[in-house]
């Protein structure tokens, strides 16, 4: 058992599990048995990374049996080293952390404040075997400048959620950090947190290229904005059906009946869905933007943006333009040494890609805005990128 000074106002662990001594048997088993399945067990907070966050409201079985599987499917083992960045009151957090932890033996190691260097003497020190992130905190490692002088060789397991997630960065986990097993999957709140996963033993190319499959019980389909389904390969809204949907949002049915329509949860992430049932996300629908009629999806453009020299990372936002209805900013972070610049990285944009996909303007920056979950608050750039574009 760990030791060590305890804050004001908190209470130890010894003497947390120190009261259980003085609840019997009795009193125990009523309490148990007086929790049901589909009791509330708590109200969880989207990460409002588009707008206001609302309070999705979940059951206890659906978690427990959504995570059970997600344990089994990216392959966490009795006695794993568990490292947790992710806000205990966040989906991933909370469950993918804490909850798999208790059901499977894991130690978890909690660490309050995601700041790359510190994870990464963590992990050396630690021997940390499993750490669940966000894109950008992976991406925040890899630019750091003692990456390559870190010992992440009892790193064995790495899962990425909570944004759509660029192949060059599962690649480079892979490659450069030695991470055994990379596995991806996609969630939302209103969904448990957890929609799709990659098993751990899946082959490379659908680790590396989509986020997995439905979780056994749940249903997905894929809409056009008239509400039909689109084909395999062809780009929709992902709509998810099945035990893992919320009750329904905090004391707001005019916007629950919104989400939830005809049993189907309405996600606002854009998919495409392979042959073999896989699913890619590729974006955000409300970060999606229409130029000159076509439309533009960010995180096909950062994807590609990404394979630029001097590019450590990229976040593309759509702002209002009087000729073409909007266009895009990318805002850029250097990899270590380099010196970007943007003209020159727009030049380069128009040889990669069609011509609407090149943003208008790059501006470089130090770091890009995180909410607690590690995603990317696009609606801050936004408001950046347009309060510059009318100066």
């Amino acid at each position: 058992m760990l030791h060590g000074p305890v804050a004001e106002d908190t209470t130890s662990l010894d003497e947390f599990l120190a009261r259980a001594s003085s609840v019997d048997d009795a009193t125990r088993a009523e309490r148990s048995a007086g929790v049901q399945g589909d009791d509330i067990c708590h109200i969880l907070f989207t990460s409002g990374t588009t707008g206001a966050p609302k309070g999705a409201m979940l059951a206890h079985a659906q978690i427990c049996r959504a995570y059970l599987v997600f344990a089994d499917f990216i392959g966490v083992r009795e006695g794993d080293r568990y490292l947790i960045v992710l806000p205990f009151f966040h989906s991933f957090g909370l469950h993918a952390g804490i909850l798999c932890c208790l059901m499977k033996g894991a130690t978890i190691y909690p660490l309050q404040v995601f700041e790359p260097g510190a994870v990464m003497r963590f992990v050396e020190a630690e021997g940390i075997t499993a750490f669940p992130g966000a894109p950008a905190m992976y991406q925040a490692i890899l630019n750091h400048p003692d990456v390559d002088s870190t010992d992440f060789s009892s790193l064995r397991l790495a899962t990425l959620g909570a944004a759509a997630i660029p192949v060059e960065l599962v690649e480079a986990m892979r490659g450069r950090l030695g991470i055994e097993s990379v596995v991806t999957g996609y969630g939302i709140t209103e969904g448990s947190g957890i929609v799709t996963m990659c098993h751990y033993d899946d082959p490379p190319e659908v680790l590396a290229n989509t986020d997995g499959r439905p979780l056994p019980g749940l249903e997905v389909k894929l809409i056009d904005d008239a509400g039909r389904e689109v084909p395999d390969g062809e780009p929709g809204e992902l709509l998810v059906r099945g035990y893992t949907l919320m009750r329904g949002y905090l004391d707001d049915p005019e916007q629950t009946a919104v989400t939830i329509v005809d049993g189907w949860l309405h996600t606002g992430d854009v998919a495409v869905r392979r042959a073999d049932g896989n699913i890619s996300i590729t974006d955000r629908l409300k970060d999606m933007y229409v130029v000159g009629g076509f439309n533009a999806y960010p995180a096909e453009i950062e994807n590609m943006m990404l394979a630029h020299p001097h590019i450590g990372g990229v976040a593309v936002v759509g702002i209002p333009d009087d000729r073409l209805g909007e266009v895009g900013i990318a805002f850029v972070i250097p990899r270590p040494g380099a010196e970007p610049d943007p003209d020159e990285i727009i030049a380069w944009c128009r040889t990669e890609m069609a011509n609407y996909k090149v943003p208008r303007a790059v501006e470089i920056v130090d770091a890009f805005p995180l909410n607690a979950s590690g995603k990317v608050l696009k609606y801050e750039l936004r408001e950046r990128a347009t309060a510059h574009a009318a100066h």
